[in-house]
């Protein structure tokens, strides 16, 4: 690179989670001094702010930028989370459980599904939740951080995410990242100019007539998708025909007396409804696909469904899922919503955030904007999209449901070969296989696949390498050891009061 050729300005475009997280580590890992970082957003825009629950992965970026993690709860209004309980998926009055972490140990070098596979179709080890220490303890209702119980015991290693206000986390990155140095500037973008020779965004102008010229700029605008669509004319790609739902209406109600360590997902007549408890309030709405629901019959369904009384009237957020064809085109990267949109079933809308800005500053740019590393980074973004997108697609083919004609699209619709594939290879051993940096690792797999009622025809034929009864006896003190490091973990509530200073 010529050191003249450096990246000296940053303009990140549109506020909210992608553009504070995006603000957030471009100063942490780029420092105060090698670039100037301006972030405009407006107050008259409002963000969509839905997103409440996240996977095990926000914990690295929150250790990345030096967040105290009981600070980061209290100033969120968070709770943890160690996965996320499904109902009515599989089929109508079924409950399973998506849980981080493991199940059980690997064995042999061997995927633990394999002996629980071959126990299972004997007959014996009925539940696959006796063998995850999340599934056990989220059931009771039970959390706590790792501690150093040997190299053999679960709670050496837990597995969790969190539940959290995002217009809080918004504001807490907002501080973060202005007291490190990123400078506000406050305005709505009526224009955006690009060069005339290499078609690059050159300036963006504020409604006040002042320009903002920048060499490098984050598009984190929403769903306007303000410069990587509007202005760049990227194409959109379209999977409403494998994920059909296409709204979501969300209100918050007053929470119990518990604050369950896990999202719920609950199966509806055309899509499903979260629910998300944190320490204030409790995060509810409903995806649905208006092509078989009405606005007014979601809203009405997620009202009777709330375990509280609402605390707003209910806001509707439409959307279409898919992502841009291009995530970098010439000086401009997308991130968030901007770039694209699947829904939350999985917790996986700041994880893609968090992914794009880490392979972002893995090919950060000098102003040439080298072709081939833009190539590569939409390449990999791409397929980052493409695989969460199979496993949320999972969720709705893999189901026994036709009671409504919504469920009867899902079950019968055609989907990609890639998935085609896994369900294939599953069917005949269980065995799943996680392919190179795929998010959603085998357990995941197994346990929507196993949880929603798809039973393989066999096991993984070296499980019989192991004695039956080595077999059952290994399997018995797994399912004990569960239970008994499950009681050992304190009530959540109790925890979040002893260990963040949450007020009871």
């Amino acid at each position: 690179m010529r050191e003249d050729g450096r990246i000296r300005s940053i303009c990140i475009v549109g506020g909210g989670s992608a553009g504070w997280m995006a603000a957030a580590t471009l100063v942490r890992l780029l420092g105060r001094d090698y670039a100037e970082i301006t972030l405009v957003e407006s107050d008259e825009i409002g963000i969509v702010g839905v997103g409440e629950a996240t996977i095990p992965q926000m914990r690295t970026f929150n250790r990345m930028l030096g967040v105290d993690e009981d600070q980061f709860i209290r100033d969120t209004r968070g709770s943890f989370k160690l996965g996320i309980q499904f109902v009515d998926w599989g089929r109508l009055g079924h409950t399973y459980f998506h849980p981080f972490g493991s199940y059980g140990v690997n064995m042999g070098g061997l995927s633990f599904h394999a002996y629980f596979l071959r126990l299972n179709q004997l007959g014996e080890a009925p539940s696959l939740d006796d063998y995850s220490l999340q599934a056990v303890a989220a059931e009771r209702g039970r959390f706590m951080r790792s501690v150093d119980a040997g190299p053999n015991s679960p709670l050496s290693d837990i597995a969790y995410a969190y539940h959290f206000d995002a217009t809080l986390y918004a504001r807490t990155l907002r501080s973060y990242a202005e007291a490190a140095g990123v400078r506000r500037q406050e305005g709505r973008i009526t224009a955006v100019h690009r060069d005339a020779t290499s078609g690059h965004v050159r300036a963006v102008q504020l409604e006040s007539g002042r320009e903002i010229a920048a060499d490098l700029y984050l598009d984190c605008s929403g769903f306007r998708s303000l410069l990587i669509g509007q202005a760049l004319g990227n194409d959109f790609i379209d999977w409403s025909h494998w994920l059909p739902c296409d709204r979501a209406v969300a209100v918050p109600c007053a929470n119990g007396e518990a604050i369950e360590p896990y999202t719920r997902s609950t199966a509806r007549a055309a899509g499903w409804q979260w629910r998300i408890p944190l320490q204030h309030r409790t995060g509810n709405g409903h995806v649905y696909a208006s092509r078989y629901m009405s606005d007014d019959e979601a809203a009405a369904i997620l009202l009777a469904n709330l375990d509280g009384e609402p605390l707003a009237e209910p806001r509707l957020v439409p959307f279409r899922t898919g992502h841009r064809a291009r995530f970098w085109d010439g000086n401009v990267v997308a991130l968030g919503l901007a770039a694209g949109f699947m829904e939350p079933l999985e917790s996986t809308s700041l994880w893609l955030i968090q992914s794009g800005l880490s392979r972002l500053m893995a090919m950060f740019p000098d102003r040439d904007f080298d072709a081939a590393t833009i190539a590569r980074y939409n390449r990999i973004m791409t397929t980052e999209f493409e695989e969460i997108r199979d496993f949320l697609i999972l969720h709705y083919r893999a189901t026994e449901r036709s009671d409504t004609p919504f469920w009867e699209y899902c079950r019968t619709m055609a989907i990609p070969e890639r998935l085609a594939e896994k369900l294939r290879v599953y069917a005949a051993h269980g065995r799943v296989f996680r392919e190179n940096e795929e998010l959603f690792n085998d357990t995941s797999w197994f346990a929507v696949m196993w949880g929603q009622g798809r039973r393989p025809a066999g096991h993984d034929p070296l499980a019989a390498a192991m004695p039956l009864d080595l077999t059952r006896d290994r399997l018995a003190e797994i399912r004990q050891v569960m239970q008994t490091s499950a009681s050992y973990m304190p009530p959540h509530r109790e925890f979040l009061q002893r260990e963040c200073g949450v007020a009871a």
